[in-house]
């Protein structure tokens, strides 16, 4: 029993209920009094539980990867294929550009630059509501309208005249959009358990790199037969209005497939419900709570880990934001067609696959996500040197540097994947989530604006910006690692205090990360 009540006040049973050693952790902060003050108002997840109290519930091995195999199925396809279509959304611009769509809209200096900038905007103008319309709103329905959304307004980009319908448009694709990166984290997070959600966040952001495969390849096609064989829509007008389409499409299939929890997914059946969310319980995290917590907005603004991930999503965004906008005009620099450069470009998507697959799956393996990602941005380092030490006759050394800096993904995804882990407490995890995304869209802003005129063809200045921007983004990865093993160390020495005990169901009484002991950052 938690609490006791008296003259209808709840007060919480400190010094009766708990042993001194624990209580004396509790008035020191190292246990806060909100384990306590919050527990009623828990988890959704509980709510599953009610009638099984005292009852034990075990899952054996074949079991877990029944189950496993079962959410696997059902979520990963359709969320990988999202995904692709969000990354291959934001870069339609990037193969567009060399199809005619600078002429034909007769962008001049740099307007396309703050056409790549736009999307970003909007992104960052909704990533905090939508984060908070992610807790509060059924999350697989509300990620659904978003993505049918979306694949409408890029449909809509196919009727542009001009640069401020242009404008228009990326803006409300960046507001679209903006529901989906933090969405995909906080399903995986309910889930999958941490030692699974390294592999499965890296699986469906991997799709980035299928997406830019598949994508150069259709715009290839696209533009070789409107070559041959004119039609009354250009080239870059068919490849936005097939992909939002079919973006679109997607979206109405995501809606039927992807529940909200485990206790509405279809495709489980009653018992097996309960044993989803069993499985989860390691996590000390739930599966979310839809009442905003102005404690946890307080905690995730003072907790040190939450600005040590803002700062490495900012700076090493600027790359990303100049890179996707200008690898098709960065590849015709290295002295290739246009039309070569869209064919080119598609094995930097396949780097991006592997690289992601082997951090992802070696980083949950060896249990360390953080020093195994790393190597991403060691590759992305070596390969824009090549770009700008090798001469500029050496065509094939320089694109072969292109190709490297796409492993510039991997530890992105890995802190992606940790928020995911490591940050309990659902206003807490909505919050950082929203902190993080904001930081990408700035450095996404500032990335294309690097990329001036009139550093043309080879833009050296920007490609020296993006050597010290992924320099930076080490010492980040570095901090963090440092504080995660920092922190486990003080949790193990609370647990290992005398009378040390833990709340029954105190895995789905939204705690946060730093309020709760049992809770052990992942590396």
């Amino acid at each position: 029993m938690l609490t006791k009540e008296s003259d209808h006040t709840v007060e919480p049973e400190i010094d009766e209920k708990i042993p001194a050693p624990l209580a004396d952790a509790i008035r020191a902060g190292s246990v806060p009094e909100k384990i306590l003050e919050h527990s009623h108002d828990a988890d959704e997840a509980l709510k599953a539980f009610q009638g099984h109290e005292g009852e034990v519930i075990t899952i054996d091995e074949a079991t877990n990867k029944r189950l496993l195999r079962r959410i696997d199925w059902n979520l990963m396809p359709v969320m990988c294929i999202v995904y692709g279509l969000n990354y291959l959304d934001k870069t339609t611009l990037s193969y567009a550009s060399i199809m005619g769509l600078k002429t034909d809209l007769n962008l001049k200096d740099d307007d396309y630059q703050w056409l790549g900038s736009m999307f970003y905007f909007g992104y960052l103008a909704w990533e905090y509501p939508t984060n908070r319309l992610l807790q509060w709103l059924p999350i697989g329905k509300y990620s659904a309208v978003c993505i049918i959304i979306w694949g409408a307004v890029l449909a809509c980009f196919a009727a542009v005249e001009n640069f401020a319908g242009a404008v228009a448009i990326r803006f409300f694709l960046g507001l679209a959009e903006a529901a989906v990166t933090p969405g995909f984290a906080f399903i995986t997070s309910q889930w999958y358990t941490t030692a699974e959600q390294g592999m499965r966040v890296n699986l469906w952001f991997c799709w980035n790199g299928v997406a830019q495969v598949v994508g150069g390849v259709v715009a290839y096609g696209i533009a070789v037969g409107t070559e041959k064989h004119p039609t009354s829509l250009e080239g870059w007008q068919i490849l936005f209005l097939a992909i939002g389409l079919f973006t679109s499409a997607v979206g109405v299939v995501f809606l039927f497939i992807v529940p909200d929890n485990q206790l509405n997914a279809r495709w489980l059946k009653k018992e097996d419900r309960i044993l989803a969310l069993e499985r989860i319980r390691i996590n000390q995290q739930g599966v979310g709570n839809k009442h905003f917590k102005m404690y946890q907005l307080k905690e995730a603004l003072t907790d040190p880990i939450t600005w040590a991930f803002v700062l490495y999503a900012l700076v090493v965004d600027i790359p990303n934001g100049g890179i996707s906008n200008f690898f098709s005009q960065l590849i015709t620099s290295f002295g290739y067609t246009p039309n070569q450069s869209l064919l080119y470009g598609t094995p930097g998507g396949a780097v991006e696959v592997i690289t992601l697959l082997f951090c992802g799956y070696f980083g949950d393996r060896w249990r360390n996500r953080i020093l195994v990602s790393s190597s991403g941005l060691v590759l992305s380092i070596i390969g824009m040197s090549l770009i700008v030490g090798l001469p500029l006759n050496n065509n094939n050394g320089r694109l072969a540097g292109y190709y490297l800096t796409q492993a510039s993904a991997c530890p992105f995804v890995c802190f992606l994947s940790l928020i995911s882990s490591n940050i309990a407490g659902y206003t807490k995890k909505t919050t950082v989530a929203a902190l993080y995304l904001i930081a990408y869209c700035v450095g996404n802003i500032i990335g294309p604006q690097t990329f001036r005129p009139k550093d043309e063809p080879r833009y050296v200045p920007a490609e020296i910006t993006i050597i010290v921007c992924w320099g930076v983004g080490l010492c980040i990865m570095l901090f963090i690692y440092i504080w995660c093993r920092r922190e486990n160390a003080k949790k193990a020495r609370v647990r290992a205090t005398e009378g040390y005990v833990k709340l029954e169901d105190q895995e789905f009484l939204d705690l946060t990360d730093r309020e709760n002991m049992e809770f052990v950052y992942t590396l």
